[in-house]
This record gives structure tokens, sequence and C-alpha cells, in this order.
């Protein structure tokens, strides 16, 4: 905006000028001031949380021993390899499970197709790890089919892990 002279203009316009100059100068309430200070503050913190990297949890051995055991069980599963599965199945998991939930488990219907995500796990005790799963099936003609559930393993050996729950 131009800056006037009110002595060149005459004394009833001057007092409007200066009227309106303060108020667009000003022409906000205060609380859109603290709503887009809180708005920037908030962006900021998004912004610099994105940029810092996620703390790593100390992983020991036999969690990667557990993980890989976990996806090789899920992974029979999906390949409707009832041999695998069942050989890495704890004595405990097989007892608790009959067998025609087991057969169930590792042979669905005809044309389906099957897929999982294994998430993090935690450790549950020396040993023995729970991982959160999700199943997915498809059958021609229906919509898929998720379910959430979780997979525990257990050391069975030295080197050797069992699945002790089915998800």
């Amino acid at each position: 905006m131009r800056a006037v002279n009110s002595s060149l203009l005459g004394s009833a316009v001057a007092p409007v000028l200066r009227q309106r100059s303060r108020r667009h100068a000003f022409d906000f309430a205060p609380g859109k001031l603290v709503a887009g200070l809180l708005l920037a503050s908030l962006l900021l913190g998004l912004r610099l949380e994105a940029k810092s990297k996620p703390t790593a949890l100390p992983m020991d051995r036999d969690y990667v021993s557990a993980l890989a055991a976990a996806n090789q069980f899920l992974h029979a599963w999906q390949a409707q390899d009832h041999e695998v599965g069942l050989v890495m199945l704890s004595d405990a998991a097989k007892q608790r499970s009959s067998e025609e939930r087991l057969q169930s488990f590792f042979a669905p219907a005809s044309g389906t197709q099957q897929a999982f995500e294994i998430s993090r796990g935690k450790k549950l005790g020396p040993g023995r790890y729970s991982f959160p799963v999700v199943l997915l099936e498809t059958t021609p003609g229906h919509a898929a089919h998720r379910r959430l559930s979780h997979i525990i393993v257990t050391r069975a050996g030295k080197e050797e892990w069992a699945v002790d729950k089915l998800p």
C-alpha cells in the first residue's frame, strides 16, 4: 500500500485512510493466529518424526531362527504341503489339534489361493516366540477372506524349531 501524506488530503479523508490501513494490517482474529501456530507446530512435529530413525529392537539369533521357522511353516500351508507342515508341529500341537482340523488347515477347497503376512514377533520366554499373522484366502467366485491370528514357535532341539500353536 502506498504511503499517504495526510497534509495533502482534506481533513475528512485522512482519518478514514489511517483507519483503513490499520484494519488491513491486523485483519485477523486472535483465534486464527492460535490455530495457525498450532497447525504449523503440528506439521513441523510430523515432519521431524518422519525423519527420525525407528529405534531398532535388540534381536537375538533365536528370533531370526524362530521367524524363519514360522515362515517355513506358513509357506507349507500356502503350498498345501501336508508333510512339511505336520513334521514342523510340536507333539503338544499335534495332541491339541484333531486330525480333521489339521486336514482342513492344510487342504482348503479346490481352487483356493492362499497367502500370509507375518508381523514383528515377541519373545515369550527362552526359546519361545509369538508372531502375529494374517492368513488370506480367495476362492473362485468369492471375496477374499482375512483371518487374524498368531503362531507360536518353540525351540525343539539345538537348531530345530517347532510350531506349538497353529494360526
